[in-house]
């Protein structure tokens, strides 16, 4: 079920990739592929490259893909490990979901990040109070980390 699923997937990737993302398996493994994330215009990442490792189980698609930043990125929903806290990664996850869907959601994480559901409090307190420092430092981040 779940080669068939992620080959269908793949096929539709290649067809009609997502806007600013791709996706591809690593060598021959069907259950591992990375990803490419362009830093979104409007956003202070713009200009980057955001590499993404995805990791799928055998239950795919009824458990989420484990999706992790390869790319350091500073971001209140994204740790030093490359975790990401995003709902559709999570409880919200659903079969209907496709890996199109998810890179689409993280970049629209990365315009819109969630400050009150962090998983770098540290960096939500900076992206709520001060948001001007929060955008600089996220594009300096940029700038050394994903424009390599």
């Amino acid at each position: 079920m779940a080669s068939k699923r992620l080959l269908k997937e793949l096929q539709h990737l290649q067809r009609d990739p997502p806007t600013s993302c791709s996706a591809e398996p690593v060598g021959d493994d069907l259950f591992h592929w990375k990803a490419a994330i362009m830093g979104p215009a409007d956003s202070p990442y713009a200009g980057g490259v955001f590499f993404v490792d995805i990791h799928f189980s055998p239950e795919y698609p009824f458990r989420p893909p484990y999706v992790k930043f390869q790319t350091k990125v500073y971001h209140p929903n994204i740790n030093s490990n490359g975790n990401i806290c995003l709902d559709i990664l999570n409880e919200q996850w659903s079969p209907a979901l496709t890996i199109s869907k998810v890179l689409l959601s993280i970049s629209s994480l990365l315009t819109d990040p969630n400050p009150d559901h962090p998983l770098v409090p540290a960096i939500a307190r900076i992206c709520k109070n001060q948001r001007a420092l929060y955008e600089e430092t996220a594009r300096e981040w940029t700038q050394k980390y994903a424009m390599g």
